[in-house]
């Protein structure tokens, strides 16, 4: 019922520029409502205490539900000419903020339906299930169940403030607020109203689509770029980080967090070898070129963003080979950002190191240690049972996607992209994934989910455990 509501803003937008999609989203929203409605009836007096397990479930079946009912607009708008696994696709890929589009081209479509795109990235980005949490007291028994199924990232359980609500609440205040510092620098910028609201949505969500073919490209602005690369690296980093620094007023806690000079070194040495790579193959003459595209499409993708400034799966194929392997470093942990995420990446660094040592020294005690404090053995443990969890299912992903047709290179690439939620892929999917069959495209949505929901939290209501009294 809440998310039927999202439904009037790109109706308010379809009336104001009269383009005549005012009727779809008036139909979305009453069937999406009225739909909420008659599940709520029923038990609308049951007063229960959430467990854990009801907190996974109903965080899957939020995002399993509204990428269902999101796809309504799509399925209405004759235009696009979309099956139901497309709609659906084009739904889920906004709320998982993959930044994946069927749509071949954007130019011809109604400005309703461009908003309503980033929207559902806005959306997804903050997560749907914490802003519930924030905005629906009633959720707030056992509302940290659903925090800690949501948030992402290794270590789930430290709250913000006491209560999960006040949490929920900050959050989503930080969130609004990056996202309009963000649409008025790309105002500024050159960008006209629309467009500076719309790629807010998608870049603060870390989503990466945008109302234009070209992506952020269309501008030809290295000014719009610079913009976009910074709310990009903002948006990566945890927002409970992002809480501290605006209790405390200073930026050292950015300076200060191991996490954060993790992602800035990899953000660096990415940003090196492509540009010496762009160099080195003589992709362009232009000094600009490299420097300009190579920065940005590399805190793109590594971030799993998905913006694009040029077609770089053009360039060199072990350059966009390396884009890609880098979107399964992603954000940090607690941010809108996909991919394994930069805490584990550096636990896994780490215990390697340590590992190395003790071929050394046998009998030496090394724990491992963020910040000075010894990191658990169990959440060491989990971190690597995540990884080979990840690295199983995506191989099942790429055999998948295989037999439904797509040559290595596709299935490949579009398995990597949907579970580390970047969208751009390669070969067949380069620009969009219009072409591909439909039951390849269900695949996607379920990888889409995996991804979004950090694998354990879906894969754990298949557990025969998980249904027993």
């Amino acid at each position: 019922m809440l998310f039927s509501l999202t439904h009037l803003v790109p109706l308010a937008v379809a009336v104001y520029y009269a383009d005549g999609m005012h009727y779809k989203f008036l139909v979305a929203f009453v069937t999406t409502f009225f739909a909420g409605l008659c599940l709520w009836i029923p038990v609308n007096n049951t007063q229960q205490e959430m467990r854990i397990r009801d907190g996974f479930l109903i965080t899957a079946l939020f995002w399993f539900v509204l990428g269902l009912f999101g796809a309504l607009p799509f399925l209405l708008t004759e235009l696009l000419h979309l099956s139901i696994a497309e709609a659906v696709f084009e739904s889920v890929s906004g709320l998982t903020t993959t930044g994946a589009t069927v749509i071949a081209d954007l130019s011809q479509l109604p400005k309703s339906i461009l908003f309503y795109r980033q929207q559902l990235q806005w959306l997804g980005g903050i997560g749907i299930v914490v802003i519930a949490v924030a905005i629906l007291p009633m959720l707030g028994i056992g509302g940290m169940q659903l925090y800690r199924a949501e948030t992402p990232g290794p270590i789930k359980d430290s709250k913000l403030t006491p209560r999960i609500t006040e949490t929920a609440k900050w959050l989503f205040i930080i969130y609004i607020s990056l996202t309009v510092a963000c649409a008025f620098s790309y105002w500024v910028a050159g960008m006209n109203e629309f467009d500076a609201i719309a790629h807010s949505f998608s870049t603060i969500s870390i989503g990466g689509f945008s109302p234009h073919n070209a992506s952020l490209g269309h501008y030809q602005s290295p000014t719009i770029w610079l913009i976009a690369s910074g709310f990009m690296i903002i948006s990566a980093l945890n927002f409970a980080l992002h809480f501290y620094v605006w209790r405390k007023l200073t930026i050292k806690q950015y300076l200060r967090d191991a996490e954060v000079k993790t992602l800035l070194f990899f953000l660096l040495m990415l940003i090196v070898f492509i540009i010496v790579g762009l160099w080195a193959y003589g992709v362009s003459d232009s000094l600009e070129h490299w420097w300009v595209h190579g920065i940005f499409q590399s805190i793109s993708m590594l971030t799993t963003t998905g913006f694009a400034t040029t077609t770089f799966h053009q360039w060199p194929m072990h350059l966009p080979i390396m884009l890609i392997c880098a979107s399964f470093i992603g954000g940090c942990a607690g941010s809108t950002g996909g991919g394994v995420k930069v805490i584990r990446v550096l636990l896994m660094i780490k215990q390697g190191v340590r590992e190395l040592s003790m071929l050394i020294h046998p009998r030496a005690i090394m724990p491992v240690k963020i910040k000075n404090q010894v990191v658990s053995e169990r959440v060491l443990s989990a971190v690597w049972s995540f990884l080979a969890v990840y690295v199983i299912v995506l191989l099942f992903l790429v055999i998948g996607l295989q037999a439904t047709g797509l040559n290595m290179i596709t299935a490949v690439s579009a398995a990597i992209a949907m579970l580390n939620n970047l969208g751009p892929g390669l070969g067949d999917v380069a620009s969009h994934y219009g072409s591909i069959h439909d039951a390849s495209k269900w695949i996607m949505c379920l990888a889409m989910l995996l991804g979004r929901l950090e694998i354990f939290t879906l894969l754990v209501l298949f557990s025969p455990a998980f249904w027993r009294r």
